[in-house]
């Protein structure tokens, strides 16, 4: 046995050699390992604009030591759109899959996101129930509330009869089904914040603190388009939110109907539709100490304004030393308005990172790019990874057609890839996740609804009306 530790420990140092070697060049060489890969429910379209990754700057998923948790979205059969959906708390243990909960009476209409206080034992699902009882009525108002559900002192019975808590609002805000809404955790300080989207003006925000209480809540004003043609608020959707030690922070894109009256007119004109949405400015603000109320000053991070392009917030993950990653997808233009709008542009799509500090981008790379007439595979979606000694990875989805090496044919690629971010943005080198089936979308059990950094990485999505979950080790490369 002595012999045994003593190889075991003579490897361990190599590794950690190896590593702190590499380190001086860059960022390690780390091998994504597939654990698990698996099934886990099936969900069919509920046809009412929504699907199981709407909320996908939140997460459906989490860990708790060797369990994991899923929140699921479920079709009512017997409920018309919009609010024809329910969801049902899943966990996973070494068993595999069983359902802790479910949600038998109240409708709705968007996933639940879900979030941990790991040590405590606890699960949350932020749920947001039609206060309709009809099965016909189209829309109406909604209640917002969380479901809590304490594994460590209720045991079985957290099943069977979760705590609900009613977040606390200035007056009586008019929420709908349609909330758009943002919940987060600081999973370490046992707090949460939730976001509620009112229309085309603010979000509505609520504070759950440590103690217990919703002890702060109040308005969140969109950043104002005084540049457009008719001047309004740009209405921020699908942000990604973090709070961290009551430090709020959230990136989210413009969503608001065509504000370039020549392009509205044109794309009326190719649809047939006198509206069409902007996804094109993407903003972070940030509070400071959420308990005091008060956000800095919007602050965009990036643009297509110009060429009518796409922006999708894909995450934010704030580092050990305060500065707050951003990561998205961007393509440069429409190619619909190409011809008449901007002939001699370029399409582009890249996924993005930029580093903000202090309220300032002090820098900008690029996981992955493909321009125009490139043969090769495009990255679209992605999450950040971070690791328990501070090491951060994305964990992305690339498709396309690459172009052969050495006179080889071309190939067609969908895999998920991960790649280390090292100081300065220096990238590491992308390893492909061999994956039986990758995620073109996915959920991770991040720190952002709780979750501890892990090199354990965890997706959960659709892959088409299957909802699949993986489990990857990341472990260095020797």
């Amino acid at each position: 046995m002595s012999r045994i530790l003593s190889f075991s420990a003579v490897l361990f140092l190599c590794c950690i050699a190896s590593l702190s070697l590499r380190a001086e060049h860059g960022p390690a060489v780390w091998e994504p390992k597939v654990e698990v890969e698996e099934d886990v429910y099936t969900a069919p379209s509920p046809e009412n604009g929504s699907g199981v990754m709407w909320c996908f700057g939140n997460s459906c998923l989490g860990r708790i030591g060797e369990n994991v948790y899923a929140s699921e979205l479920l079709l009512v059969p017997e409920a018309k759109p919009l609010n024809n959906c329910r969801w049902n708390l899943l966990a996973r243990d070494d068993q595999g899959w069983s359902r802790l909960f479910a949600e038998d009476k109240e409708r709705t209409r968007e996933p639940s996101p879900l979030a941990v206080f790991p040590e405590a034992k606890t699960v949350f699902v932020s749920a947001n129930p039609t206060l309709s009882q009809d099965l016909n009525q189209y829309s109406g108002p909604a209640r917002p509330e969380i479901f809590r559900f304490d594994l460590d002192k209720q045991g079985e019975s957290a099943a069977a009869a979760p705590e609900i808590l009613r977040p606390q609002w200035e007056g009586s805000p008019p929420f709908t089904e349609h909330s758009y809404r943002s919940f987060a955790a600081d999973g370490k300080n046992r707090e949460l914040i939730l976001f509620n989207n009112i229309g085309y003006t603010h979000a509505e925000w609520a504070f759950f603190d440590r103690d217990g209480n919703w002890s702060a809540r109040g308005k969140l004003d969109w950043p104002w388009g005084a540049e457009y043609p008719t001047p309004k608020s740009i209405r921020i959707c699908y942000p990604s939110v973090a709070l961290v030690d009551r430090k709020v922070y959230l990136c989210g894109v413009s969503d608001i109907v065509e504000p370039n009256p020549q392009w509205a007119k044109f794309k009326e004109e190719l649809t047939g539709q006198k509206w069409d949405y902007d996804f094109r400015r993407l903003f972070l603000t940030w509070s400071e100490d959420i308990t005091s109320g008060e956000f800095q000053p919007w602050v965009e991070i990036a643009s297509r304004e110009t060429t009518c392009g796409w922006i999708t917030p894909c995450d934010l993950r704030v580092g050990p030393n305060g500065d707050v990653y951003v990561l998205w997808f961007e393509r440069a233009l429409d190619l619909r308005l190409r011809e008449r709008f901007f002939p001699n542009e370029k399409q582009s799509e890249s996924l993005n990172v930029a580093v903000v500090r202090e309220g300032k981008v002090v820098r900008r790379f690029e996981i992955a790019r493909t321009d125009e007439g490139e043969k090769k595979p495009v990255a679209n979606w992605g999450r950040f990874q971070s690791g328990p000694d501070g090491r951060c990875w994305v964990v992305y989805f690339v498709s396309g057609t690459e172009a052969g090496k050495a006179g080889a044919p071309d190939r067609s690629v969908a895999e998920n890839r991960l790649v280390e971010i090292g100081p300065e943005g220096m990238l590491g080198e992308p390893r492909t996740i061999p994956l039986e089936k990758p995620f073109s979308q996915f959920f991770t059990a991040m720190p952002r609804n709780g979750n501890e950094p892990s090199l354990t990485l965890d997706l959960l999505g659709p892959i088409g009306n299957q909802v699949r979950y993986a489990r990857i080790r990341i472990v260095p490369e020797l």
